[in-house]
């Protein structure tokens, strides 16, 4: 009997006018610019001033940027998938919402679950990624933080054991992480509106001390250190793959956390406006400008220098200009940088307090969680997602944070790539008919969940156990709570 119960709540769906009608207290303020702003903000971040010089001192050598195409073009078969989705659907919570109306509540809890993971992990990554250059930035002008809070806790001094997340020598707290998270939560308390135009200026300087980067660096090439352009394959001390089609590969799965911030997009469909167009445009295009500016920055970096040089080195763009005569600009660079690491935060703290209002929404949490304030904010979501991000960050280093991002969200991925097939037999019945479609249909969609499903197993064995515990966490809370407060359950 309890089989039976269990699953009939795996396969019940969601009725999408529920979603229309609960979801229709949120403000429809944002179009084509604020979605390009918010996904650019997010996809070009952290990522891009410190993961090309890692992944091609570990792995890559020189190709570095093969690792970057390679895994935009799985990011862009997914972007496809995902802007047909919301571009039918246009409900806060993206995946998880989607997932619940295609195949099923319990489905759409475990993606869900999986994003939750990912928008907690990742506000802690921004922030800490944030928290580091900003010391780095101060370390030039000989300012200099106290151990204990600049860093994630020391649990080896603390407690006399060492762990894979112990932080620093001496750290106790990243006070700076929580500075920043803590500002970003402010801001989108008061109005998404407001914040969205601050999202747009950020993001238009991020861009431009990119493209500084770019000039300036290619005036420092060496054409030497392209050679061999691909080295030859060998393993790494600690049993990684660098050189050769293996390390291309650990270059891809290592890299791919840079791209999911398109999802941060698709989560705040529910306050677009126009969302057949304004969701496809801002997804896609916030892609394409991320791949562009990732290439150049990753030839430009192994051209400086050779990529051996970026070993360990957590700021390799500030280094490679420092060390090649260009200390003003680097310090100009790095300063717009830092500022510029708040869109992430800001599209991040968006999408993932949308996706606990949808939880509270539908009663798989605590329902206080969906409801909005007098502005028709989800303040509350807000409010857990603030606390979460602050714990994690605060404590847990950058580097422990770096391997667990990208598996929540490729879980996702999968699940709203094999589900454009039932959704095609809905469009123009009980779901709109959509506004845009994914091109090369019916092969697109597998070829997405495939290659989703590649990059994941290609990630490292600790962030596959996270994934696990995580899964085995989300299915525990779905049985003992949300099966029973769901309200399709009632």
């Amino acid at each position: 009997m309890f089989k039976g119960k269990v699953w009939s709540s795996m396969v019940r769906k969601e009725n999408p006018s529920r979603y229309e009608a609960s979801d229709r207290d949120l403000k429809r303020v944002l179009g084509v610019k604020d979605f390009l702003a918010l996904g650019v903000g997010t996809i070009v971040s952290t990522a891009i001033f410190t993961l090309p010089g890692v992944v091609a001192a570990q792995h890559t050598g020189p190709s570095v940027v093969l690792s970057f195409i390679i895994a935009a073009i799985v990011a862009g078969f997914v972007a496809f998938a995902y802007a047909e989705m919301a571009a039918t659907m246009p409900f806060a919570g993206s995946a998880y919402s989607w997932i619940s109306v295609i195949f099923g509540e319990v489905y759409g809890w475990i993606a869900g679950w999986a994003l939750l993971a990912e928008y907690f992990i990742a506000v802690a990554f921004v922030g800490s990624g944030l928290s580091a250059n900003f010391r780095g930035e101060l370390s030039q002008f000989g300012i200099r933080i106290p151990a204990a809070l600049s860093g994630a806790l020391d649990t080896h001094n603390f407690f006399g054991w060492p762990s894979v997340i112990s932080g620093p020598k001496g750290g106790v707290v990243d006070l700076f992480t929580i500075v920043a998270i803590l500002l970003v939560a402010y801001l989108l308390s008061k109005s998404v509106n407001n914040t969205s135009r601050v999202e747009v200026i950020l993001v238009v300087a991020k861009v431009l001390a990119i493209l500084t980067f770019v000039v300036v660096g290619a005036t420092a090439l060496h054409l030497e250190n392209y050679v061999p352009f691909i080295p030859a394959p060998h393993t790494n001390p600690d049993g990684s793959a660098f050189g050769g089609w293996g390390g291309i590969q650990a270059g891809v799965s290592m890299i791919f956390l840079a791209y999911i911030g398109f999802d941060s997009i698709a989560a705040n469909s529910a306050e677009a406006k126009n969302p057949a167009k304004t969701m496809p445009r801002g997804i896609l295009g916030s892609l394409l400008i991320a791949v562009v500016l990732f290439s150049a920055v990753s030839l430009v970096l192994v051209g400086m220098f050779k990529y051996t040089n970026y070993a360990g080195n957590a700021e390799p763009v500030g280094w490679a200009l420092r060390h090649a005569g260009f200390g003003t600009v680097a310090l100009i660079v790095q300063a717009v940088a830092v500022v510029g690491m708040f869109t992430a935060l800001i599209g991040m703290m968006m999408a993932g307090s949308r996706l606990l209002y949808a939880f509270g929404r539908d009663g798989m949490l605590p329902e206080w969680l969906g409801r909005l304030n007098h502005k028709g904010l989800p303040n509350h979501g807000l409010l857990v997602l603030t606390i979460g991000g602050v714990i994690i960050g605060g404590i847990f280093p950058f580097t422990f944070l770096a391997q667990l991002i990208s598996a929540g969200t490729l879980i996702a991925f999968i699940f709203v790539s094999f589900a454009i097939y039932p959704l095609r037999k809905r469009e123009g019945i009980d779901l709109a008919d959509a506004g845009f479609k994914m091109p090369g249909y019916p092969f697109t969609p597998a070829i997405a969940g495939l290659l989703s499903i590649w990059v994941f197993w290609s990630l490292s064995d600790d962030a596959k156990l996270g994934a696990l515990v995580w899964f085995i966490v989300g299915i525990i809370v779905y049985l003992l709570y949300g099966r029973k407060h769901s309200h399709l359950a009632n």
